[in-house]
C-alpha cells in the first residue's frame, strides 16, 4: 500500500516509523515506499532486493545523489510512534526515518529540479558491511550512485555534517601458561599479559586535526577483553578488542600502519575496517549545498555511508533531522522543527 502523503511531515513520519523495518525486514516499507514514488510520473522506479531507486531524467548537465537506510535497530517497547509535544518518538524516528520521510515528500514534490536526482533508499545498514544495500548496489550497479554531490540523510540535528571518521577493530591475543590457582608459578597468566596492551591505550594521546576546514579528532579504545578458563586456573590466553576511529587524512593502511607502530611488533589482528570520507566543502556542488542549507558544517564522528561516495569519487555530506546522540536510544525521538528545516532546506537546493 503507498503512504498517504495528503498529510504533513510529523504525519509521514508516523507512518513510516509504524512499519517496522529492523534489518533484514524491510520488505514491508520497501514495498509502501515503491508503491509512493511509483505514482509519481517524473521519476523512473528500479528495486535491488530491499533498496529502492527513484531517478529524474530530465536531461539536467548535472546529477545529485540523495540518500538513506530504512532499517532500523530491534524494537525496544518503543513501536508503534507517539507525540509529545513537538517530538516524534520511536523507533527509527532519529535513525533515520525522519530523514527518509523528508527524502519522500521531496521526491514527489520536486517535479522539475535544477539538477536531476537519483534517491536512493536502501536496506540493511544497522548490520555488518557486508549486507548493507547501498554497498550492494555500488558493486552490482555502482552507476546509480553517480553524481556530482551526495547527501547522506543521517540524523545531523539538522546541520551539515562532513565527511566521516574512518574505523578498524582489531584483536591483540595474549598468551600464557595453564595451571592450577594453587600453584600459579608453575603457570604464565595472559590476563596479567594484558596489562601492557593496556597502558599503550590508557596512554594514548588522540590527534585532532584539520581536513578541509574542519576538525577531527581521533580516538583509540579497548571495546573487550576476553579470558579465562575457571575460577581455579590461570589463564592461558587473554584477548583485547581495539577500535581505532582515524580522521579522512588517513588511508586504512596508514590507519593500520599506526597501529602496529603503537604496539611494538605484537600481531594485530584485523576484523573489521571502513575508510574515512573527506568532506569535499570546498568543491562547487558541495558549496551550492551548503549556500542553500546554511549554518556551519562541522565534522563528523563516526562512520557513515558518505564513505562508499567518497570511494567512487563522489564527493558527500551528511545532513539529516534529529539528533545523533539519540540514535538507537530507547526514547529516540525526532523534533517536527527539525523535519520542516531539512525539508525547506532541500526544496531551495533542488527547486
Amino acid at each position: 500500500m503507498p503512504l498517504d502523503l495528503t498529510a504533513d511531515l510529523p504525519a509521514l513520519l508516523h507512518q513510516i516509523t509504524d512499519i517496522e523495518s529492523v534489518s533484514g525486514h524491510e520488505t514491508d516499507l520497501a514495498d509502501a515506499i515503491e508503491a509512493t514514488l511509483s505514482a509519481a510520473s517524473h521519476l523512473r522506479i528500479e528495486r535491488d532486493g530491499d533498496a529502492v531507486v527513484a531517478r529524474t531524467n530530465l536531461g539536467r548537465p548535472a546529477r545529485v545523489v540523495v540518500a538513506g537506510h530504512i532499517d532500523t535497530v530491534p524494537v525496544a517497547g518503543n513501536l508503534p510512534s507517539w507525540r509529545e509535544g513537538d517530538r516524534i518518538y520511536g523507533r527509527g524516528t532519529c535513525d533515520m526515518k525522519g530523514g527518509v520521510a523528508v527524502m519522500i515528500a521531496a521526491a514527489v514534490t520536486l517535479d522539475a529540479p535544477r539538477h536531476d536526482v537519483t534517491w536512493i533508499f536502501y536496506d540493511h545498514e544497522e548490520v555488518e558491511a557486508a549486507k548493507n544495500g547501498l554497498g550492494r548496489l555500488a558493486r552490482r550497479r555502482p552507476g546509480l550512485l553517480d553524481g556530482e554531490f551526495a547527501v547522506l540523510m543521517e540524523p545531523t540535528a539538522a546541520r551539515i555534517e562532513g565527511g566521516c571518521q574512518g574505523t578498524l577493530r582489531f584483536e591483540i591475543t595474549l598468551t600464557g601458561r595453564a595451571a592450577h590457582s594453587a600453584r600459579s608459578w608453575l603457570g604464565h597468566n595472559a590476563i596479567h599479559g594484558a596489562g601492557a596492551v593496556l597502558r599503550v591505550l590508557e596512554n594514548y594521546v588522540p590527534r585532532t586535526v584539520e581536513v578541509d576546514g574542519l576538525d577531527y579528532r581521533e580516538g583509540l579504545n579497548a571495546v573487550g577483553i576476553s579470558g579465562g578458563i575457571a575460577g581455579n586456573v590461570i589463564p592461558d590466553r587473554c584477548t583485547v578488542v581495539v577500535n581505532f576511529r582515524f580522521a579522512p587524512d588517513r588511508s586504512i593502511e596508514d590507519a593500520k600502519q599506526h597501529c602496529r607502530d603503537l604496539f611494538g611488533g605484537r600481531e594485530l589482528v584485523f576484523t573489521d575496517e571502513s575508510p574515512a570520507a573527506r568532506p569535499g566543502l570546498h568543491l562547487p556542488a558541495a558549496a551550492e549545498f551548503l549556500a542553500a542549507v546554511g549554518g556551519e558544517p562541522r565534522a563528523k564522528y563516526g562512520w557513515t555511508d558518505v564513505a562508499r561516495f567518497s570511494a567512487l569519487g563522489v564527493p558527500a555530506v551528511n545532513f539529516g533531522p534529529a539528533d545523533p546522540g539519540k540514535a538507537h536510544a530507547d526514547d529516540e525521538f525526532c523534533p517536527v522543527a527539525d523535519l520542516d528545516t531539512c525539508y525547506a532546506a532541500i526544496l531551495r537546493w533542488l527547486g
